[in-house]
């Protein structure tokens, strides 16, 4: 057993999780004057808005700007996937700082600091894969730079991450896979990262193994499955945001933003070849860990039948562009290993 170094664990000021609790939220936002941000199914609970901003996909610098057009709020609400939560997590952060999107965001803005707290933003997700509700960033799309990149600041942690699993139970089984094994990437990357600690080992240890129990059966309908994924999914969230993620991660930016394919479809493709690769390259034990946690990975993958990346227009022609931005990403930088441009062709041709 080895020695507990130094670490910080930042996440929600508030974590709300189990079956029916989603009928707290009325108390929680107690009258105060609200912007509620939704995905394209809009909300599946009543709930009283001054302003209310739907986002039909993943969200974009221009649906930040409009977000963030209603400074006569106290409180913002996001509902939905892990579209709509960024998109609050942005708006909250925005509306108190002031100033176009692109003075704070990484890669392709000034990457400014935010100076001001965001207002206070309750994230009730109703899918089980992103973690938003516990995560500092936010990840809006840019067409004009074909790339997502993330707004971060530790001022965007939610007030409230409300977690109800009974908002999981309708999802239809593709969506359920997708989001099902974006939280898989984000418990695995998190565990096997440079940046890894004792205490997301803890949480990553146990949460791996339930995704590999419960997700096939979540997507046949199982609602203790279901209960299940959405705490994995909570523990992804809080992994990430304090380990860090991986080359998975670094390839989904540039991929989502140039293309269009679902992030948790990415993510799902592209994570055996990376874990395969890295497990390669390094002597860490915890590879051989993982391997005992999860059986083989690939075949745990194929069988809910997610399309290669081909499928969404990419082809081999686009590989090296793809290679040099991912390399430029923040999440590449925790990877637990350096990959060559030669390792990261690799990875994407073998998923398309």
């Amino acid at each position: 057993m080895s020695t507990p170094g130094g670490f910080d664990l930042a996440t929600a000021s508030r974590i709300v999780f189990g079956a029916g609790r989603v009928r707290e939220l009325a108390a929680i936002v107690a009258g105060r004057r609200t912007l509620l941000v939704t995905g394209r199914r809009g909300s599946p609970i009543a709930i009283e808005a001054a302003h209310h901003v739907r986002v039909e996909g993943e969200p974009t610098i221009d649906d930040a700007r409009r977000a963030a057009d209603h400074a006569d709020v106290e409180i913002v609400v996001a509902i939905g996937g892990g579209s709509a939560l960024d998109l609050g997590k942005a708006a909250a952060a925005l509306i108190t700082n002031g100033g176009d999107p692109l003075r704070y965001l990484e890669i392709v803005g000034e990457g400014r600091p935010l100076e001001r707290p965001s207002l206070p933003c309750i994230c009730v997700p109703t899918t089980a894969g992103t973690g938003s509700e516990v995560t500092r960033n936010a990840v809006l799309g840019s067409a004009a730079h074909g790339v997502k990149a993330s707004l971060r600041s530790p001022f965007m942690l939610p007030a409230v991450a409300l977690v109800d699993p009974e908002l999981t139970y309708d999802l239809p089984a593709a969506l359920t896979a997708s989001t099902g094994l974006d939280a898989l990437t984000q418990l695995i990357e998190p565990f096997v990262s440079a940046r890894a600690n004792v205490l997301v080992d803890a949480i990553c240890r146990d949460a791996i193994p339930r995704v590999i129990r419960a997700l096939p059966r979540a997507v046949a309908g199982d609602r203790v499955a279901r209960a299940e994924m959405s705490y994995a999914s909570l523990c992804g969230g809080l992994a990430l945001a304090n380990a860090g993620l991986g080359a998975v991660h670094g390839f989904a930016g540039p991929i989502g933003g140039r293309f269009p394919a679902p992030h948790g479809a990415i993510c799902a493709v592209l994570l055996p070849h990376v874990v395969a690769i890295n497990a390669a390259r390094t002597r860490d034990p915890k590879f051989a860990e993982l391997a005992a946690m999860t059986g083989d990975l690939a075949e745990f993958v194929a069988q809910f039948d997610l399309p290669p990346l081909s499928a969404y227009g990419i082809g081999a022609g686009d590989v090296s562009a793809l290679v040099a931005q991912a390399r430029q990403a923040s999440s590449m930088k925790a990877n637990p290993v350096t990959l060559s441009d030669a390792d990261l062709a690799e990875i994407l041709t073998h998923a398309l």
